[in-house]
């Protein structure tokens, strides 16, 4: 083929269509609805007023919502007779002004009564039309069907509802969790005040947190405050087995290193598989010295925090259990130890890291060791009762920056009768 045929033949053929003959004329009919058309069979309502309310036009659909014919409304009826009692209040007092202060009010949810008695949910927008002296002459309203939108939100709101109701059962449901995890009421032990806190920071999860106190042999006390990774109901099963688990081991052996590693023990085997557990624990025995009115303190830590001691004279110090490794993530634990003695005036101070790892001013946005040390320095000397309560009233000043459960528990050698406090 020439190349002078070649061009012939691409001019004589026709160009490649995008869309079908036929289909192209029936796009190009829909364009040529009349104005007339697409405002009596508009999507929405359409309906335009005099300025004391009276209904001058109103399109067939608005007509096909209400079931009204065009003669029954077309000055006849009032926009405001359209609506419910509390519309046409709300009409009266709010829209009205607002429409002829503003010129235009949108988005307004009403209800329209229909002609057999029932209610139109609707979305209402009006415009103040206005002559070219700027003067007002009629009032154009648009009025949309809201009845899918009532429904999406009324099911919205059963939902939500629901949801309420849900979350207050799961904090009554952990609350009693929570308590069955703690003492109910701390034992009385003679020549020794005791003071305890829990400090819940949210009631949406149990917390791990932990602490009790109990009689053993021969006049001696055993005591121990813990701390459980993580929340909920996992944790709050770790916390029911390291309790009771506690007690059994502290009547069997109270040496308070051989609790600790019982511990371990049980903790090990029950949780030796994909999912390992853990805590912090200190455990301890108190052991009265009658002859001289103290106590003889001896503590067994496992990556717990340091206890604080509060003497009598003003000093404060942490009281370590150094090298101490956490509770049930090896076989064969390093549990510390220390030995101390509570004279009249002495106060010990046990606490979880809830407290020290509260989000306050500071170099790193947290509490902290250092600045609880200054807190328990300031307050030397004092009494169970009131470190706890001073401990309250400083995890009260977070707010919500305590992100995490704290327990706290104190104890305290009363002075002697007639000792004046230093």
């Amino acid at each position: 083929m020439t190349r002078e045929a070649d061009d012939n033949e691409k001019r004589e053929s026709p160009a490649p269509r995008s869309q079908p003959i036929g289909d192209q004329a029936v796009f190009s009919a829909l364009l040529e609805d009349s104005a007339e058309d697409l405002y009596e069979h508009a999507p929405c309502g359409y309906l335009s007023t005099t300025l004391n309310g009276r209904i001058a036009k109103i399109n067939q659909t608005l007509l096909n919502w209400l079931g009204y014919e065009n003669s029954d409304l077309v000055g006849r009826r009032d926009f405001s007779d359209l609506l419910t009692v509390g519309g046409r209040l709300y009409h009266e007092t709010h829209f009205g002004p607002l429409l002829r202060l503003q010129g235009e009010i949108s988005g307004i949810a009403l209800e329209l009564r229909t002609a057999d008695g029932g209610r139109l949910p609707v979305l209402v927008t009006s415009v103040l039309r206005t002559g070219s002296d700027g003067q007002p002459l009629l009032i154009r309203t648009t009025v949309f069907d809201a009845r899918d939108r009532r429904t999406y939100e009324s099911e919205l709101l059963r939902a939500r509802q629901e949801s309420d109701r849900e979350r207050e059962r799961l904090k009554h449901l952990n609350a009693a969790l929570q308590k069955t995890l703690l003492p109910p009421t701390l034992v009385d032990v003679p020549g020794l005040d005791v003071a305890a806190h829990y400090h819940v920071a949210s009631t949406d999860e149990v917390g791990g947190d932990f602490y009790d106190l109990f009689p053993l042999v021969s006049g001696t006390w055993g005591f121990f405050l813990g701390d459980v990774c993580g929340k909920g109901a996992a944790a709050a099963a770790v916390t029911s087995l390291a309790r009771y688990t506690l007690r059994a081991a502290a009547v069997y052996d109270p040496d308070p290193a051989a609790v600790l590693a019982n511990l371990n023990t049980v903790l090990n085997h029950e949780y030796n598989g994909q999912d390992p557990r853990f805590c912090t624990v200190i455990f301890g025995l108190l052991i009265p010295d009658g002859d001289k009115g103290g106590f003889q303190v001896t503590l067994a830590g496992g990556g717990h925090p340091p206890a604080l001691l509060m003497r009598s004279d003003g000093r404060a110090d942490y009281l370590p259990t150094p090298g101490g490794q956490l509770i049930g993530v090896l076989t064969d634990a390093d549990i510390a130890t220390t030995t101390v003695r509570l004279d009249p005036g002495d106060t010990l101070f046990l606490y979880t890291d809830g407290l020290t790892e509260a989000h306050s001013v500071g170099a790193d946005g947290r509490f902290g060791d250092e600045a609880l040390l200054r807190f328990a320095q300031e307050l030397a000397p004092t009494t169970a009762r009131d470190a706890v309560a001073a401990i309250r009233d400083l995890l009260d000043t977070f707010g919500t920056g305590v992100d995490d459960d704290t327990a706290v528990l104190a104890f305290n050698v009363p002075r002697h009768s007639g000792e004046e406090r230093m």
